[in-house]
């Protein structure tokens, strides 16, 4: 291990060096012909691409991404402000950040290709290291592409540290880019081991390989190309990957959770003194309550808190609890709000009885949010100590009160927001010593449920989603009521959509699945955010045209080839 973590410094210079130019880090040259010279070097070139998925405008702020759907809110401080109100152009700075940092990653990639290929290192050895390469340029592209549509495609064959004044290629046809995604992942699939020694936990394997091309081809409606990629990882039908799902969901989510048997690819994430290698979720997640005091510039939506089902399966209705509650807003507040002096609660509703309406809930809710009245370990006067998420006027981390930073009331995330300062491994707010998954092995049920479904196997799609449900202790479909019943694929596919949005909430995957589902002007279109209690928050200025970002302003001047995006 402590020989990783040396090269992973290394990998920390040669990652986040200046834009496009890998080979340089800082007070010191680490030129091609001095660099990559042994297996060690190589490694540390690699990680150096690893590292780079941290980088808040590649994978680092994946977590954001919900709150410009119906599962999440977020405003300005997450950069997300002019997304969500529609207001956002093609000079934007996260549009441009997202481009920018994209094309970095995958020039450091390509480097690292380039240069690996020239050395004399055994074939295993040398075929592991560029499957992880590909690996990582094949999901850039991927998100790049779902982002932007039509990109020009850069390989190893073009060196931005030289030629970055002559880079004037097109937009490549969607075709081709899937082709090059599919080249990728077909030489890591081929190329990659089921497991690396302990030491190297973390590194890509050849079931990750497998799951993304899975996703790719998802994506591409290949619905019998994905099922084959997926079932090879579900079922072993070559190799023994040794995936399952945990028995504990919250458990995932803790600094524990990577080693799972769940997790497929996940950003490895370190934390402490000396280590800021981490992602920003207490500080773009948590809240003034949170160790370093934080923003929750990321909320989840009282939409995605209303979806969690009943214990039994059924649907949720607050009518059930409080008459007119859905209509008026008056009831809510009477229900759910307190009021507070100096940290004095001077008027409490019934919390014995809200309690017990959010414990009767899919657990996933509660180790998913915070919710009204529940408690927290936080961070306050340098110590841990027991925060209550109060519906009031005027609370406080200092009263033993979470605070939301904007004074909204609203749920809060629980899942990736450390408690406390995590047992001392927590000492920056912005570098969370939490893995972050990308991949996992509900995320992969649900998709082959999915690719199931669409291919006409209902009962083999119900036998996927129920898998993920019975892991939280919800009831299967078609187990009995009639609210489970299942009999169609469009029933179906409403589904498989509730499930990815309740199970993968906070994990970025929802913005994507409405857009490849043709969902976004849905669910987006002029809906104004409303907290808990009805307040209205954030009015979403969705436009069509908003499907696909528009290529940087920036970008097409620079490189006259590039043509816009529809609408833009």
């Amino acid at each position: 291990m402590k020989k990783i973590i040396t090269l992973l410094c290394l990998a920390s210079l040669l990652g986040l060096s200046s834009c496009y130019k890998l080979d340089t880090v800082p007070y010191s040259q680490v030129s091609a012909s001095t660099f990559w010279q042994n297996e060690d070097q190589a490694l540390a070139g690699v990680l150096g691409v690893y590292s780079d998925l941290q980088n808040d405008n590649t994978f680092g702020m994946q977590f954001n991404y919900d709150a410009l759907t119906d599962i999440g809110v977020g405003y300005d401080g997450a950069g997300l402000g002019e997304i969500i109100a529609g207001t956002f152009t093609d000079r934007t700075s996260l549009v441009v950040s997202r481009w920018q940092s994209g094309y970095d990653l995958i020039q450091r990639a390509n480097h690292a290709i380039g240069q690996i290929q020239q050395m004399e290192l055994e074939e295993p050895v040398k075929n592991t290291f560029l499957g992880e390469l590909r690996f990582l340029r094949a999901l850039m592209y991927f998100r790049l592409t779902n982002l932007f549509g039509q990109v020009p495609l850069y390989d190893e064959s073009v060196d931005l540290n030289t030629d970055f004044a002559t880079l004037k290629k097109p937009r490549a046809p969607q075709e081709e880019i899937y082709a090059f995604i599919h080249a990728d992942l077909d030489f890591a699939v081929q190329s990659l081991p089921v497991v690396h020694q302990a030491s190297h936990y973390g590194r890509v394997t050849k079931g990750a390989a497998y799951a993304l091309r899975g996703k790719v081809n998802l994506f591409e409606q290949k619905w019998t190309d994905a099922i084959a990629d997926f079932q090879e990882i579900v079922y072993n039908k070559t190799e023994d990957y040794g995936y399952s799902l945990s028995d504990d969901y919250a458990s995932l989510f803790t600094m524990e959770g990577d080693q799972q048997a769940e997790m497929i690819f996940a950003i490895q994430n370190m934390g402490g003194t000396g280590f800021p290698n981490g992602m920003p979720m207490a500080f773009y997640m948590g809240t003034r309550s949170t160790f370093g005091s934080c923003w929750n510039s990321v909320m989840p939506s009282t939409r995605l808190a209303d979806s969690y089902e009943n214990l039994d399966g059924s649907p949720f209705d607050w009518e059930t609890h409080y008459a007119n509650f859905n209509t008026d807003n008056a009831v809510k507040k009477q229900a759910l709000m307190a009021t507070q002096n100096a940290g004095t609660l001077t008027q409490v509703p019934d919390t014995a009885k809200i309690r017990e309406i959010y414990q009767g809930r899919d657990p996933r809710m509660n180790q998913t949010l915070i919710v009204p009245y529940s408690h927290y370990i936080g961070w306050n006067a340098n110590k841990e100590r027991s925060m209550q998420l109060v519906l009031a006027t005027g609370v406080n981390e200092n009263f033993g009160q979470i605070r939301n930073n904007r004074g909204w009331l609203t749920y809060l995330w629980r899942k990736f927001v450390p408690e406390g300062d995590m047992n001392g491994a927590l000492t920056n707010r912005e570098h969370t010593p939490i893995n972050f998954p990308l991949i996992r092995l509900a995320d992969v049920l649900l998709m082959l449920s999915e690719a199931y479904n669409e291919s006409g196997q209902l009962s083999n799609a119900i036998l996927e989603l129920n898998k993920v449900r019975q892991r939280s202790t919800m009831p299967g479909l078609n187990s009995g009521p009639a609210f489970l019943a299942v009999s169609d694929k469009v029933q179906m596919q409403q589904r498989i959509r509730h499930e990815r949005a309740v199970e993968l909430a906070a994990e970025g995957q929802r913005y994507f699945d409405l857009k490849r589902w043709g969902m976004l002007s849905e669910v987006s279109t002029g809906f104004i955010e409303q907290g808990v209690v009805g307040d209205n928050l954030v009015t979403r200025g969705y436009q069509e045209r908003h499907k696909l970002w528009p290529v940087p302003g920036q970008e097409r001047e620079m490189n006259p080839e590039l043509t816009q995006n529809a609408g833009w």
